[in-house]
């Protein structure tokens, strides 16, 4: 008797798409909008928050849970207060307790904490005794707690405290600067700014380099110059503390794309790492270039211009706020990001592209920043395979792709 042998082989395979979306409010409802200025969630809910690893806060009858980005709630409206995902866990009020839950909902138990924080760059706090050490997504302890403070990571470090002395540890809570400063900075390619009694320096592998006659210093951000103070004026430093550029100005902002907005009096313009002027202190105000090359400038209101100097977007928008904005505005968020700039026009906010049009020729009551989110698609893979009698060669295989 032939016999055949009939083999069934299936595979999922998860296929993650990003894409971006912004909480707007419109008629007093809030939905979400596409870079196409569609909208992928239409205006429905009385309070909501901006998407978070593919899942977005919303209220429903006095109650929180998370919807995803086709608007399914994929975690019950139960709560009654939540805070965004991070690292696949968020903080939740359940009853009148703060509890951590996952993506699915479920509560997750940690060690013994008095307070419950939110996670950031893989890590979060936890508290005992008033000291602070670090936990991870499954909840296991990273680092004992033992500091006094940690403050919030910043791509992947972290100030430290204790016993009134200042330190910086990684994400794995190893200090990679010894906590022995009055003060420090963020850490930058292996420096970080720091102050020693009344002295101020760069600390670089371990050692603490004085920084001639610096009064304060300023975070390094984009660039391998920050600014300093100096006898009550402006300049800039390297990474080993030099001053490469005079203090002369009266205020300064960070270099981004070899420009740095000085102020001298009350006008602003840019200079480049020669201390050139590229573009004449002519403005009330002015930030730093985005990455697309496009930086605001303030003379009654704000616009645009690039490198150049040239403005391209006339000075007519508003770019913060003193509600909901201010707080989501730090260092390029008051410009382009990712090829959309969000102002302000008489009294509605709306988003600019580089050529000066208004995305979808629409003005929302609020609108927040654009934030990435992430699909996941599942492929199946069914694979089938017929062989005839031994004798005889397997005939070829058969494949089906379904998509669900």
């Amino acid at each position: 008797m032939k016999k055949l042998s009939i083999f069934l082989f299936v595979c999922c395979i998860q296929f993650v798409n990003s894409q971006e979306l912004a909480l707007v409010k419109k008629n007093a409802k809030i939905g979400y909008i596409s870079k196409d200025g569609n909208f992928k969630i239409e205006p429905q809910y009385k309070a909501a928050k901006s998407f978070s690893e593919g899942l977005a806060a919303a209220e429903n009858n006095g109650k929180w849970g998370f919807i995803d980005t086709k608007g399914t709630w994929v975690i019950s409206a139960d709560f009654k207060d939540v805070k965004d995902f991070n690292s696949g866990i968020a903080v939740v009020q359940k009853d009148k307790d703060w509890v951590y839950i996952n993506t699915k909902g479920e509560v997750q138990k940690g060690p013994a904490t008095d307070k419950v924080f939110d996670f950031n760059n893989g890590v979060a706090f936890f508290r005992q005794a008033d000291k602070v050490g670090l936990i991870n997504p499954k909840m296991a302890v990273v680092l004992e707690p033992k500091y006094d403070q940690i403050k919030h990571f910043e791509n992947g470090f972290a100030r430290v405290e204790i016993n009134k002395k200042w330190g910086i540890i990684n994400t794995d809570g190893k200090e990679v600067v010894e906590p022995v400063y009055d003060e420090i900075g963020n850490y930058f390619k292996n420096t970080t700014w720091a102050r020693k009694d009344k002295t101020f320096g760069i600390v670089s592998t371990g050692k603490f380099i004085p920084v001639d006659g610096a009064e304060k210093i300023w975070d390094f951000e984009n660039q391998d110059l920050t600014y300093a103070k100096k006898n009550g004026k402006i300049g800039f430093i390297d990474l080993k503390g030099n001053w490469t550029i005079l203090p002369i100005y009266d205020k300064a902002k960070a270099f981004s794309k070899n420009l740095a907005p000085v102020c001298i009096g009350s006008k602003w313009g840019y200079i480049n790492p020669k201390a050139e002027f590229v573009i004449p202190p002519t403005y009330s105000d002015a930030e730093v270039f985005s990455s697309n090359g496009l930086a605001p400038v303030k003379e009654k209101n704000w616009g645009f211009i690039n490198e150049a100097g040239k403005l391209v977007i006339p000075t007519q928008y508003g770019i913060t706020s003193n509600g909901f904005v201010i707080a989501l505005f730090v260092k390029e968020d008051k410009g382009f990001i990712d090829g959309i700039a969000r102002v302000k026009n008489e009294g509605k906010w709306g988003f600019l592209r580089p050529d000066g049009t208004v995305l979808a020729n629409q003005w929302f009551e609020n609108a927040e920043l654009f934030s990435k989110t992430k699909e996941k698609n599942n492929t199946t893979e069914v694979v089938t395979e017929k062989t005839k009698p031994e004798t005889k060669p397997a005939a070829a295989k058969s494949v089906t792709k379904k998509k669900k």
